[in-house]
């Protein structure tokens, strides 16, 4: 017979002496990751490896502090490390609508703006006063005089030509007119056209000759024309280059060795020179719309900063939380301007990948699963490791856009993923470029294993959380509770669980309740006030539920015994509150082929997984009862009021006991609730939930009346999980309530009928009066029925 479970095994109790010390406050802070020793070592390794597709996933369930413990891993390793380079656009004076990028030494991007533009200040200053000074006069009047004296000399020369030849020339506004002289007089048109044809014919003779002489004369002129103006513009460049030389020549000292500055200052050298005259009408605008157009011209010679580093120590660590396209690589801003969306270089703003260019970032799963272009244009981005800034089209909008194209920035980044376990498995099984691209995995644990040393460990991370925020110490007492509640919500007595969110927000809640009170600091008082209240905010439908069974609207009996009939166990998740209860198991039988009938699985509320453990109590009872006979019935199990999907293989041996019962016609006593799996050979195996599975029968009982006989049967292999309200270890000390550890069927079945289970006999029958003798003498019967009827049928 299968003995109570001893009431030390209900629960772990931490001692307060382990703790060592008064306070918390005596306690010397932990600021240490604890628990994670296989996760930070592969975080280790993933940040310290320079190769190619080494980045890190990051995989866990919630409350495990993984995006804490990352940043804090990370950040410690980035602040040894030098910051990295600045990165800025500027114009391309070659093809404007393809922006340069420039790298600079750490720190430079704001100084090479800044001197940039007070150059540009400069030359906007210093060029008009150049152009207006005496000298530049003299010596502008000096070159056109030379080029002007030639111009009379060859207009003089083919005057006279003309003159010779009986013709005056004249300048007009559209060229030279040829005009017909007689006597000393010019001729009108209509004097000419009174004229002999004879004579305009002699005319018209003369006049091609000097035609040819003036076709001569304006080629010279034009030449003339074209070496004033070269001359002028050389005279203009020497000028201006006197005046901004000294500055250029100095600045691009300042970045010698920085080919893409330099050669970006030698472009805006070019620029200016080429652009004197837009210098000097920027000084007297003549309009407000002129003055506009004006300084949108000087836009060219600015410095869009993408990433400065002048106040960063060690590489950055990034964590961008909500990773949509343009968080993460930028974007191209616009404007309208006469109908046209229009953009230029400086409205490239960054990402968050510029920002952690030469560092890291970290970025949630969640984030990337609800932005899939992130996620593929961050796949593509690494395996071609440059940043590309895509321009995004503007729905709802009929304009017309002028685009940008900028040079893509080399990428030098390790992406760290925080997700969840089953994402990774998705992806890494149906993404090919994810396994190429996240070669290291960091698996954060739910738990970790309970020793002195890990609950000193404990203490002092709470110490930590009490001074980081300024929230009240715990004495030795609460600490314990704090230990004991972290072995509850890691559901096993032998481990503390590392989801340190749960833990710290009960030492918040414990720190309003003490404050409340006035107290010094929190006692272990507080701490249960605080799992109370967390409890009581959340348990409305458990607490309807339960209702409903003691009016009798749900039928549970927790007195008595019924054939075929047990009180099977479940935990139900609302939120972040899960709790246990009983529910109703039934089992009938007849005579018939049909088997094991699924009622749950007929009505399609039955899972997968629920099925398979039915299908497993068919294959027990064909094992132990059916190797001289057929089973020749049909069974019906049930979940009795339950309209909802019933899934898992918890209640598999729950069925067995109920189906037993029905086939041996022996009562089941209802004081008992069953939970457990089983297999094939009748083992009974460890399920989830047994804390909650205890505590909601243990609930039922007491609000219908504790007999002292009632109890739960759980697996053997579950004992270790035990972490129960101290209300039930309470109940047991004063024996008004029981646990019994069960290893196989035939002993949960002797428990709940009081009947031996019976063993098999030589002559393979069992143990007359017991259990499996009834069980099996009813199935031979019906294997009779079904035999008769076949033969007559």
């Amino acid at each position: 017979m299968v003995k109570e479970l001893d009431v030390k095994d209900y629960r772990f109790y931490c001692s307060p002496d382990i703790i060592g010390c008064k306070t918390t406050k005596d306690l010397l802070p932990n600021n240490d990751i604890i628990g994670q020793e296989r996760a930070l070592k592969a975080l280790s390794f993933g940040l310290a490896i320079k190769e190619k597709g080494f980045n890190v996933y990051a995989a866990g369930e919630p409350g495990t502090g993984k995006t804490t413990t990352v940043n804090a891993f990370i950040s410690e390793r980035a602040a040894v490390r030098d910051p990295p380079s600045d990165w800025c656009y500027v114009y391309n004076f070659e093809n404007p609508s393809e922006p340069n990028a420039i790298e600079l030494p750490s720190g430079m991007a704001e100084k090479f703006k800044k001197e940039l533009n007070s150059l540009i200040e400069a030359t906007r200053q210093v060029i008009p006063e150049v152009f207006e000074s005496e000298d530049y006069v003299t010596r502008r009047q000096a070159t056109t005089h030379t080029i002007d004296a030639q111009r009379n000399a060859i207009f003089a020369e083919v005057s006279k030509k003309a003159q010779d030849k009986g013709f005056l020339l004249k300048g007009t506004q559209t060229g030279v007119m040829v005009i017909p002289v007689i006597e000393g007089q010019p001729l009108t048109e209509e004097q000419i056209a009174a004229l002999s044809p004879e004579v305009i014919d002699q005319l018209n003779k003369a006049r091609s000759s000097i035609d040819t002489d003036l076709r001569e004369a304006m080629r010279k002129l034009r030449k003339l024309d074209s070496e004033l103006n070269a001359n002028l513009d050389k005279l203009n460049r020497e000028m201006a280059l006197y005046a901004i030389g000294d500055m250029i020549s100095d600045m691009k000292d300042l970045y010698k060795g920085i080919d893409e500055a330099t050669k970006h200052i030698e472009d805006v050298q070019e620029s200016l020179l080429n652009n004197i005259s837009t210098i000097i009408q920027a000084k007297a605008p003549q309009s407000a719309e002129e003055a506009g157009r004006l300084e949108q011209f000087f836009t060219r010679y600015d410095v869009n900063i993408m990433v400065s580093h002048a106040k960063t120590t060690g590489a950055p660590v990034v964590v961008e939380l909500n990773p949509t396209y343009a968080n993460l690589f930028g974007r191209i801003e616009k404007e309208a301007r006469y109908g046209i969306l229009t953009t230029d270089f400086t409205m490239i703003k960054p990402g968050s990948l510029h920002r952690a260019n030469g560092g890291y970032i970290m970025i949630p799963i969640e984030g990337l699963g609800k932005n899939p272009g992130s996620y593929e244009s961050l796949k593509r981005a690494l395996k071609n490791e440059v940043i590309e800034i895509e321009d995004v089209h503007i729905p709802g909008t009929s304009l017309s856009a002028q685009t940008l194209k900028p040079e893509p920035i080399p990428l030098n980044v390790k992406v760290v993923i925080i997700g969840d376990t089953a994402t990774y498995e998705m992806l890494y099984s149906e993404d090919p470029d994810f396994k190429e691209l996240f070669k290291v995995k960091a698996h954060f644990d739910t738990t970790m294993f309970r020793d002195e040393e890990n609950i000193l460990k404990y203490a002092g991370a709470m110490a930590n959380v009490c001074g980081r925020e300024g929230l009240m110490h715990l004495d030795a007492d609460a600490a314990a509770k704090v230990i004991e509640f972290s072995s509850r919500i890691a559901a096993d007595k032998h481990k503390l669980s590392t989801r340190f969110a749960d833990v710290a927000d009960l030492i918040r809640e414990a720190t309003f309740y003490a404050s409340q009170e006035d107290t010094p600091h929190v006692s272990a008082k507080h701490i249960e006030m605080a799992i109370e209240a967390k409890i009581y905010r959340s348990n409305l439908i458990q607490e309807h539920l339960r209702d409903y069974i003691i009016r009798g609207v749900i039928r549970i009996q927790t007195e008595g015994s019924v054939v075929g009939q047990i009180n099977g166990l479940a935990v139900m998740q609302f939120g972040d509150f899960s709790f246990g209860g009983p529910s109703r198991v039934t089992a009938s039988v007849a005579v018939g082929r049909q088997g094991l009938v699924d009622i749950e699985r007929e009505s399609n509320l039955g899972g997968n997984i629920h099925t398979k453990g039915v299908m497993i109590i068919a294959g027990y009872l064909s094992k132990v009862f059916a190797q001289d006979k057929p089973l020749s019935l049909t069974a019906r199990i049930v979940f009795e009021q339950s309209y909802s999907g019933v899934d898992g293989d918890s209640a598999s041996s729950t069925e067995l006991y109920a189906l037993l019962s029905a086939l041996s016609g022996v009562p089941i006593k209802q004081n008992f609730a069953v939970t457990g799996s089983v297999d094939q050979h009748g083992q009974v195996q460890a399920i989830g939930g047994v804390n909650e599975k205890v505590e909601g029968f243990y609930e039922v009982c007491k609000a219908k009346g504790l007999t002292g006989d009632q109890g739960v049967l759980i697996p053997e292999s579950n004992v270790q999980n035990l972490m129960l309200k101290e209300e039930v270890v309470q109940s047991a000390r004063d024996g008004k309530f029981h646990i019994y550890p069960i290893r196989t069927i035939e002993e949960g079945i002797e428990i709940l009928t009081g009947v031996k289970a019976g063993k098999r006999l030589e002559d393979g029958s069992f143990e007359e009066g017991s259990v499996y003798y009834l069980v099996d003498k009813r199935l031979k019967e019906m294997a009779e029925k079904v035999k008769e009827y076949s033969l007559f049928g």
